[in-house]
C-alpha cells in the first residue's frame, strides 16, 4: 500500500506540473493575444508570428490541461444520475467507462507518435510567413497522452479499491 501511495503522489505531481505549465501558457496566450490586437488595430502594424504562436500554445494548453483536469475530476460530466450514486456505484461506472477512455488515449498516443515522427522526418513547419517547426508540438501530443494514461490507471486502481472496500479515495485519505 505504501508503494501505491508513492505512485499516486508521483502521478499527482506530474499532473500538477502540467497544470502549472498550462497556467503559464494561458498567461502567454492572453498577453500576446492582447498585444496582437493592439498592434493590428491600434498601430495598424500586424504581427507575422503572434497569431501562429498563440494557436500553437493553445494546442499545448489543451494537452496539459487534459491531464490536469482529469486528475482533479474537473472534466464536465453528466451528473444527472451519477451525482446521486454511492461511492461504490460511481466507482463501478468509472471502471466501465475507463475502457472507452483508455481506447481513445491509446489511439491518441499511437497515431500522435506516428504523426510526430513523420513531422520530424519531413521537418514540417507552419505554412505562414514565419515558419515555426511543428514537430515539437506533434511529439508533445502523445507525451501528454501517456501522462493521461497514467492518470487513468491511477483512477482505475482507486476505483477498484473503492469497489472492494466501499471507501472512496477522499474518505481513505481522511482516515488516520
Amino acid at each position: 500500500m505504501k508503494l501505491w501511495k508513492i505512485i499516486e503522489k508521483l502521478v499527482n505531481l506530474l499532473a500538477e506540473i502540467f497544470g502549472r505549465f498550462g497556467w503559464l501558457i494561458l498567461l502567454y496566450c492572453m498577453f500576446l493575444g492582447i498585444t496582437d490586437v493592439f498592434l493590428r488595430y491600434v498601430l495598424n502594424s500586424p504581427s507575422l508570428w503572434i497569431a501562429t504562436t498563440v494557436q500553437f500554445a493553445m494546442v499545448l494548453m489543451a494537452c496539459v490541461g487534459g491531464a490536469y483536469a482529469l486528475n482533479d475530476d474537473t472534466f464536465v460530466k453528466l451528473d444527472l444520475f451519477y451525482a446521486n450514486f454511492s461511492d461504490r456505484k460511481k466507482a463501478i461506472c468509472d471502471i466501465i467507462t475507463v475502457v472507452f477512455t483508455f481506447m481513445f488515449l491509446v489511439v491518441l498516443v499511437w497515431k500522435g507518435w506516428q504523426s510526430g515522427m513523420m513531422s520530424l522526418k519531413l521537418k514540417q513547419v507552419t505554412p505562414t510567413s514565419v515558419p515555426i517547426p511543428l514537430y515539437p508540438l506533434k511529439i508533445f501530443i502523445p507525451v501528454s497522452g501517456v501522462v493521461m494514461i497514467l492518470v487513468v490507471l491511477k483512477k482505475l486502481v482507486n476505483d477498484i479499491i473503492t469497489v472492494v472496500t466501499g471507501v472512496s479515495p477522499k474518505k481513505r485519505s481522511a482516515m488516520p
